[in-house]
């Protein structure tokens, strides 16, 4: 029996999901979606999550689509590719919706659809010979994965078009320089890093994390007075939570915090 293209483990808060097609670079293909569409609807339906892990099996973190999937549809290209996108933007929308912090560990490369769910994650953790590359616009396709959205926001118009336009290709350090990539660690480095700092973010205030991720997403589109307003409301109900009286407590005891995560009451 085949091992499922998706690996799905959570415990004590952190979500550790893992695409697993590692003989084929985690390529999506319509299993791999289907089965990504799935293991997100576990994650929204939880309400015990404190923060997740998104990692690639093998030596690169995903190829993007299943280039050799799409050769084998011949003429039925179009009908394959709708099969794939729509499970993959159900998962990117649940991935979306999903309030607390989401690490992406990059080994090897992130192509196509898996530069998307780079682009996605709130922090990322890049390995020194990472490559980053948009890839469709080589073979006469266009992005997805909400690629579009995420780059123009993350990088800028100029050089997300530079990426869909030209497919150059980024390394980790370049990736850091531009904003795609917090983090850059020696490659046999990447998953502990990435662990050790999920498990942080799991450990810490989960409500502030939400409410300070929401204020970010929605800087952007909203003016400087109604931006202050929300970031007065947010911040005068996190302060009514235990986890803000534990902060301050232990800030000034001179100890480390233990929070517990929970919404203001």
């Amino acid at each position: 029996m085949s091992e499922p293209p998706i690996l799905l483990d959570v415990g004590d808060g952190v979500a550790r999901l893992e695409l697993n097609r590692p003989d084929a670079a985690n390529a999506i293909d319509v299993e791999l979606a289907g089965a990504l569409a799935e293991a997100t609807q576990e994650l929204a339906r939880r309400d015990d999550l404190r923060a997740v892990l998104v990692t690639g099996a093998g030596a690169r973190f995903c190829g993007g689509g299943d280039v050799r999937s799409f050769a084998d549809a011949g003429a039925g290209l179009s009908a394959r590719l709708t099969e794939i996108i729509e499970r993959l933007h159900v998962a990117v929308t649940r991935l979306a919706a999903i309030d607390v912090p989401i690490v992406a560990a990059v080994q090897g490369s992130a192509a196509g659809a898996g530069l998307a769910l780079v682009a996605g994650a709130d922090l990322v953790v890049a390995g020194e010979s990472a490559r980053f590359v948009m890839a469709y616009t080589a073979i006469g396709l266009t992005p997805d994965g909400g690629s579009t959205w995420y780059l123009e926001r993350s990088i800028g118009r100029q050089r997300a078009l530079d990426l869909v336009l030209t497919n150059r290709v980024l390394s980790a350090t370049e990736a850091m320089e531009w904003g795609l990539v917090a983090r850059v660690v020696p490659d046999a480095d990447v998953r502990a890093e990435a662990e050790h700092l999920v498990t942080a973010l799991g450990a810490g205030p989960t409500h502030a994390f939400r409410a300070a991720k929401r204020l970010l997403r929605a800087a952007p589109s909203t003016s400087l007075a109604d931006q202050l307003a929300d970031e007065a409301r947010e911040l005068t109900r996190a302060g009514g939570s235990a986890d803000a009286r534990e902060g301050v407590a232990a800030f000034v005891e001179k100890r480390a915090p233990t929070f517990d995560g929970r919404a203001p009451v």
